[in-house]
């Protein structure tokens, strides 16, 4: 007896006004315990001494995989549509530097 394909769930995600508009970020620090990712989303900004947390996103060791994996397809996605993305210099920033 064959198993039945179990059809993909499709979900209705709801988008609220102010979620719509985006948060820019152009730095994400990123801390983890045995059972969760801490992302935390900011953005460095000329002559600001200061960066603040404008959004916190916790998620499963395996959601983060996840992410992960989404990502990596779309920037490949991006990169061959696009060309590869150039990083000019930029490094990453070790959490442990953050204060």
């Amino acid at each position: 007896m064959a198993e039945k394909e179990q059809e993909p769930q499709h979900i209705n995600i709801e988008l609220g006004e102010k979620e719509a508009e985006g948060i820019y970020s152009n730095l994400a620090i990123i801390r983890h315990s045995p059972a969760e990712f801490v992302i935390d989303f900011t953005r460095i900004l000329p002559d600001v001494p200061r960066a603040r947390v404008h959004a916190r996103i916790i998620m499963t060791p395996q959601h983060a995989k996840m992410l992960l994996h989404a990502l990596t397809d779309n920037i490949i996605r991006y990169e061959t549509e696009h060309g590869e993305i150039q990083m000019d210099g930029q490094v990453a920033i070790d959490a442990k530097q953050v204060h």
